[in-house]
């Protein structure tokens, strides 16, 4: 019998599919037959069980299917059935070749001979690595039949780390810790010798020493035998985590995240799985990896969003990461300088242990932040301005310093909207409530829908009145970097956004250009907003800061103050002291203010008398049901039935419903939503009444998209 975390071949109508063990049933219920596995196509599970374990935690927490958290958990190439591992054949020495070889007369020529030593000098070459020793395909193909040379099949490991991590450090000097990272490094040592589960909140000012910690925390992990996992939250940090890691413990060191090449994950996964690996680092999906012997997990910028999964299983990287912990007895160090609302409750009531690293490294200071009132600006420079004369001024004074700058705007392409000027038309994507966004194209413009891909060609004139007065409305890093280059035309400018480094290795590419200084300027969205030390930038930029302030979500004044307050920390963390120019239209907001000013604990205590006062969490748990209809009325018809429902379950004394509504994005993808919210403080009370409630109405279950614990009610 298979065992749990075997994957098998198993009959589906006519097709045959590949599955996995989840449990041993004990009967066969009446009126079944049962057919028989095609296939056991593991000797031993694959996935070991404490993520088998964890799979089945995340599907019953998420109320998602089992199927998709193991899916999550498989590495590319585990649902077919023919081997994914790269092969090539090469060419060795027989037993008679190497007979032959000491022979003093063997007949062979000069050529033949020298063939001989080559291939036993080596362990095995290819046709193409023996060209290059001067053994040519026709020598050994007339060795081999001679039976003195053989052919076999050896594994190719691709390695990512040659295009998918910065160069380390040259001799990177040990450096001496500040006490308050000395402090943090015990807190945890001592937390790893009592063993167990235990979790710590690391809340270090942007340029404290954060990575410092956590590599002399992995050090004591792996010296104890034990191993370390790493998450970070965005693809844009792992090349230079990594490289860090990858400088203090070698070829024990393992990357996961969607970037690489299915080829590579499949092999890094591999790797993990045979015990290769000592330290893994990778985004949310690496919390899966079938690490053994877990010691260690580390959460990088914990408060990220990106962490948080937006399809089935739609799990939280940094809450499953403590799950797992906790399910192996390992210690959690999470890490930010803008700590969630939730962790940091968690910190002050006592639940997690809270750490702190009030001071930049060295005792350099904070950069120097200046609001620019941008309505200010747009009364004096007009309204297409785009960069402040504060910004501008500082880019002029940086380029002439040779320092380097780095400009953010949480927005990508080139504008936000095309506007009819003449009859008031806008170009909305048909599938989805939204404006399409305007990105330069070679052969002119195109207007996309970032959320179902959706593009046309933007025409001459408008669609409606035929009239040629058609607008760009709003301006994204695009529009930005042209503005830059026009303005700053000797300047080297580079781009990062999900649109610039869709080509596999461009991130790596621009990030390690910029690094070397081959680069002056740096525009990027969110991606270059956190975590990246580049020494050499003393300002940065930020256009159009609340950005997200008009959003109808209750967590945009926290993202607000997280987003600048990470950006602001990218300036002087080298010798020279920073400065950073952030462009506002509402200059008095509190988390604008509190951001510019990184207090982050004052923002705490104001942001949680707002949560309090709406009961939204961390004061409550939510749960966002979103239901799909052909058309909003549909939508409306079956949210109230789920509705309805609801309210007559047993356990609905113990939350509130809210709702249902439409939800703010009507339509996505062709299908119209309406949504209902779950509040209450338990949460398990809220998941059974909806499993429950689903579970009763089929057809609605169907149409239904439960996101527990939403970071977004959009």
């Amino acid at each position: 019998m298979p065992a749990v975390g075997c994957r098998v071949r198993v009959p589906l109508g006519p097709r045959a599919l590949t599955g996995c063990v989840v449990s041993h049933a004990t009967g066969t219920p009446d009126g079944t037959t049962l057919k028989d596995v095609q296939a056991v196509l593991d000797e031993e599970p694959l996935l070991p069980a404490p993520v088998m374990e964890l799979c089945a935690w995340v599907a019953d927490y998420y109320l998602a299917g089992i199927g998709d958290a193991i899916t999550a958990a498989l590495p590319p190439g585990a649902a077919g059935r023919q081997s994914a591992f790269k092969v090539r054949r090469v060419a060795f020495v027989t037993a008679h070749g190497l007979s032959a070889r000491g022979a003093a007369d063997t007949g062979l020529t000069v050529k033949q001979a020298a063939a001989l030593d080559v291939l036993a000098a080596a362990t095995g070459l290819d046709a193409g690595e023996a060209a290059e020793r001067g053994v040519s395909r026709a020598v050994l193909t007339r060795l081999a039949g001679l039976g003195l040379v053989g052919w076999r099949e050896a594994r190719v490991e691709r390695d990512p780390f040659g295009r998918a991590v910065l160069a380390p450090p040259v001799d990177r000097p040990a450096r001496e810790l500040t006490p308050h990272q000395t402090a943090a490094v015990r807190a945890v040592g001592e937390q790893l010798a009592a063993g167990g589960f235990a979790v710590s909140l690391l809340h270090g000012v942007t340029g404290s020493g954060k990575t410092e910690v956590y590599l002399r925390a992995a050090d004591l992990v792996c010296r104890a035998g034990r191993t370390v996992l790493l998450l970070v939250p965005e693809i844009a940090l792992t090349p230079s985590v990594a490289a860090l890691f990858r400088g203090a413990f070698g070829d024990r060191v393992a990357i996961q995240h969607s970037a690489l090449s299915p080829g590579e994950r499949h092999d890094q996964w591999h790797r993990i799985r045979r015990g290769d690996v000592d330290v893994v680092v990778g985004t949310r999906s690496a919390v899966f990896v079938p690490l053994t012997r877990l010691g260690l997990v580390i959460v990088d910028e914990e408060h990220d969003t990106s962490y948080k999964q937006d399809e089935a299983p739609r799990y939280h990287g940094r809450d499953v990461a403590i799950m797992r912990a906790s399910r192996e007895g390992a210690v959690v160090l999470l890490g930010s300088a803008t700590p969630s609302m939730e962790s940091y409750q968690h910190a002050v009531t006592g639940k997690y242990r809270l750490l702190t690293l009030p001071t930049r490294v060295l005792d350099r200071p904070l950069a120097d932040v200046r609001i620019v009132n941008m309505r200010e600006e747009y009364a004096a420079e007009g309204p297409d301005a785009v960069l402040s004369r504060a910004l501008v001024a500082g880019i002029e004074t940086r380029l002439m310093r040779q320092e380097q700058v780095v400009v953010v705007l949480n927005r990508r392409g080139y504008a936000t909207s095309v506007l009819c000027r003449q009859c008031g038309d806008t170009f909305d994507c048909p599938n989805c409530s939204i404006s399409l966004t305007v990105h330069r194209a070679r052969n002119g413009w195109r207007a996309r829908c970032h959320y179902c891909n959706y593009s046309m060609t933007v025409p001459k004139a408008c669609r409606k009145c035929a009239a040629p007065y058609l607008e760009h409305v709003g301006f994204g890093t695009e529009r930005v970097e042209e503005h830059l280059v026009q303005r700053f035309p000797s300047a080297r400018i580079g781009r990062v956004d999900r649109d610039a480094v869709r080509r596999k290795g461009a991130l790596t590419s621009i990030l390690s250009r910029f690094a070397a200084g081959e680069l002056d300027v740096l525009v990027g969205t969110q991606m270059i907003a956190k975590g990246h030390d580049f020494p050499r930038v003393t300002l940065v930029g930020v256009v159009s800061a609340d950005v997200g302030l008009g959003m109808a979500d209750f967590r945009a004044a926290e993202r607000t103050f997280q987003l600048l307050t990470q950006v602001a920390g990218r300036a002087g963390r080298g010798e020279q002291p920073g400065e950073a120019v952030v462009q506002t239209l509402y200059p008095e907001h509190y988390s604008v203010q509190l951001a510019c000013r990184q207090d982050y604990p004052a923002f705490f205590d104001r942001e949680l008398a707002y949560r309090r006062g709406l009961r939204y969490p961390p004061i409550v748990a939510l749960v966002n049901a979103v239901i799909r209809g052909q058309s909003l009325e549909d939508a409306t018809e079956f949210a109230d039935r789920l509705a309805v429902r609801l309210a007559k379950s047993p356990l609905a004394k113990s939350f509130a419903v809210l709702g249902p509504a439409p939800a703010p994005l009507t339509k996505l993808r062709g299908e119209h939503r309406a949504q209902l919210f779950l509040k209450g403080s338990n949460r398990g009370d809220m998941r059974q009444a909806l499993r429950d409630a689903l579970a009763a109405l089929p057809e609605v279950k169907r149409r239904t998209v439960v996101d527990i614990d939403p970071l977004t009610v959009l």
